[in-house]
């Protein structure tokens, strides 16, 4: 008996490391969607982006409570003094890993001096639960409405994976093998620049976008212009 625990304990550990010592990923077809280029949806609303529109994994970790993933966003480059976010978006997929959506927690943090700082959305400082609807199982993009006035110029979009490995949703990485740096790993307790797990590197930037309204000042909160954007992000 004690044998075969030890046996299957080695066999476990052996998966583990194949994959990385943290996460599970599903390469599957790489899927192809638009290049992702950050353009007006009309004359005051700009998509902000990091992905190419082109995901190369899914990642989902093995424990998934206070483990979050986010990209650093900085809107002092659109030449406006704060802006009104009014979506959240990111690729994920239904079928992969468990057929089914679980839902994940979402939050806008402060990103100050080039490091996450604290939670600055949803006010009541408990982040919040997004489950997709039922019956989409295809790799896609999901959005869902926040429509809050930031009070930085820079933050991070983050989604907390919350459920454990396999009953969760993943998160998703393009297929750029330059890491562009503004995708953040939290755990334990720290946030990090996405490590290079051994089980997608060199892919390390996340599908996360936010929609933004610009023109917005404080403490007003009142739209200054509704002027179309000519700066794109990057």
């Amino acid at each position: 008996m004690k044998k075969g625990i030890r046996a299957a304990a080695a066999a476990l550990l052996l998966c583990a490391a194949a994959r990385g010592a943290d996460v599970a990923v599903d390469g599957g077809q790489p899927t192809a969607t638009r290049l992702g280029t950050p353009a007006p949806r009309d004359q005051s609303t700009l998509e902000l982006i990091w992905d190419n529109g082109q995901r190369r994994w899914s990642v989902a970790w093995w424990t998934g409570a206070h483990t979050w993933v986010g990209n650093d966003f900085n809107i002092s480059t659109l030449k406006t003094t704060n802006v009104k976010i009014l979506k959240y978006k990111y690729y994920t997929r239904g079928a992969w890993p468990n057929e089914r959506w679980e839902g994940m927690r979402f939050a806008v943090f402060s990103f100050r001096g080039g490091v996450p700082g604290s939670m600055l959305w949803p006010t009541s400082g408990d982040p919040y639960f997004f489950k997709p609807s039922a019956g989409i199982q295809a790799h896609i993009w999901v959005e869902f409405d926040v429509n809050w006035t930031c009070p930085a110029q820079a933050f991070i979009a983050a989604q907390e994976q919350f459920y454990d490995y396999p009953n969760c949703d993943a998160f998703s990485l393009d297929n750029n093998t330059a890491f562009l740096g503004h995708t953040w790993e939290y755990k334990q307790g720290k946030w990090t620049p996405l490590p290079e797990y051994e089980s997608f590197k060199p892919y390390r930037n996340a599908m996360i976008r936010v929609w933004v309204e610009t023109g917005y000042t404080f403490p007003g909160v009142a739209p200054a212009s509704l002027g179309r954007v000519k700066a794109l992000y990057y």
